[in-house]
């Protein structure tokens, strides 16, 4: 699978990543594991990246191919996750297992309980993104 990112949301992440200590817990799993979807990914400029992709403040409607259950969740950066409201920071294990997919995509993303299949049904991008795009 094609990971695609943009350049603007590749230096954020790593200014991210690089200003916090990401060596405990599970947080600093989540923070290796977001470096190494930055290290595979192909790096676009915005005008290049396809509307149908996972970036940053992407509105992002999910499907659990086990169960038919239907999940939307904004990828936002983590001072600014909110699980009441939907927003999922990019450190969280679907944040990252999201991150630089398009619609279409299925993808598995490992829960405490085990592992979910999920295919990415739409993708919203953020409204500078799509006022760009026109």
């Amino acid at each position: 699978m094609k990971v695609l990112m943009m350049e603007k949301d590749v230096h954020k992440l790593r200014f991210l990543l690089a200003g916090e200590d990401g060596s405990k817990g599970k947080d600093g799993l989540q923070r290796r594991a977001l470096e190494e979807e930055i290290e595979r990914a192909t790096i676009v400029p915005r005008h290049e990246l396809p509307a149908d992709v996972v970036t940053m403040h992407s509105r992002v409607r999910i499907i659990d191919m086990r169960t038919g259950e239907q999940l939307v969740y904004q990828i936002v950066y983590p001072q600014e996750a909110n699980y009441a409201e939907k927003r999922i920071s990019v450190l969280a294990p679907i944040g990252v297992a999201l991150l630089g997919y398009s619609e279409g995509t299925e993808i598995e993303w490992r829960v405490p309980s085990g592992t979910r299949h999920l295919r990415i049904e739409a993708v919203e991008q953020p409204s500078e993104l799509r006022e760009a795009a026109a």
